[in-house]
């Protein structure tokens, strides 16, 4: 294969590559503001109405100090402080907290509930994200290394060359079957007990979680009304650590898929144009030596 072939295949992989990639963000924009922005609406309008109703019913407070109120509610928020608790609500910070919090910070999560508010904190925040994630990165890559050598070590344990592609196959099904169990099907039944969620919301938490998404409108153990057990975030942590590493497989294995589908696609192309090409020179030597 000629380096210029080689050269061309690439420019056309990059080009397809990143024309699905932008459509797929258009499609994507188009789909959640068409499934977001009405009922988003809705709740702007219902909010406006319940402070107007407030307004009307308590006639001693007027707008600025509901705005001044609300203002207060917000930052409190943002903050990490749940305005539905009191002073008896334990502390975001205690080291449950705070553990899950640091896991939070080197996987990239990051969901925006909890954050460091003081200087020294934040630049520690900083240098141990900087030397953290590295780490965290190789970790899940020692990990998933280990998961690949045992599908390689199960693959050959079948010792019929012929039967070895089905084996492939099988121990693929297996891993993919085990791990959806295991990290995303059979958690949510757990967060849909102890949190108070619905089976969906649990499932849809445990994959934006586990694909480090992370918007942060579900966390675990943030509910001050429930009182939760001081290991309960330490597990869920590991949870994390454990299911970012079996995904990333997941998503190397389909990225795989895409790229050897373009390049099949690109290949198939390339010999219907060589056979095109031969076979057209074939019946001008057949119409030359005729003519001859």
């Amino acid at each position: 294969m000629s380096p210029l072939f080689q050269c061309s295949r690439q420019t056309i992989l990059a080009v397809a590559l990143s024309f699905g990639y932008f459509l797929y963000l258009f499609i994507g924009a188009m789909m959640f503001q068409l499934l977001e922005k009405q009922a988003e609406t809705n709740s702007k309008d219902k909010f406006h109405l319940a402070k107007l109703g407030f307004l009307q019913n308590n006639t001693c407070l007027d707008a600025e100090a509901i705005e001044h109120f609300v203002k207060i509610i917000v930052e409190a928020w943002e903050k990490g402080l749940n305005p539905k608790g009191n002073a008896t609500t334990p502390s975001n910070w205690d080291f449950s907290n705070s553990f899950f919090f640091a896991g939070t910070v080197i996987t990239t999560i990051g969901y925006g509930h909890l954050y460091p508010t003081t200087v020294p904190g934040q630049v520690f925040c900083v240098f141990y994200a900087l030397f953290g994630i590295p780490l965290n990165v190789a970790f899940l890559n020692q990990i998933g290394k280990g998961l690949n050598a045992h599908l390689v070590a199960l693959g050959r344990c079948t010792q019929e060359p012929e039967g070895s592609g089905v084996m492939k196959v099988m121990m693929m099904g297996v891993f993919l079957t085990s791990g959806s169990l295991l990290f995303l099907v059979c958690p949510p039944m757990i967060f849909s007990y102890v949190e108070g969620w619905s089976y969906g919301e649990g499932f849809y938490f445990a994959f934006i979680t586990l694909s480090t998404i992370g918007f942060g409108d579900y966390v675990l153990g943030s509910n001050p009304s429930k009182y939760y057990i001081s290991i309960y975030r330490c597990l869920a942590i590991l949870w994390i650590i454990f299911g970012l590493a079996w995904l990333s497989i997941v998503f190397n294995l389909a990225a795989e898929m895409v790229e050897n589908l373009i390049y099949l696609k690109m290949h198939k192309s390339e010999v219907i144009k060589e056979e095109a090409a031969t076979q057209k020179t074939e019946e001008q030597i057949v119409q030359h030596r005729v003519e001859i």
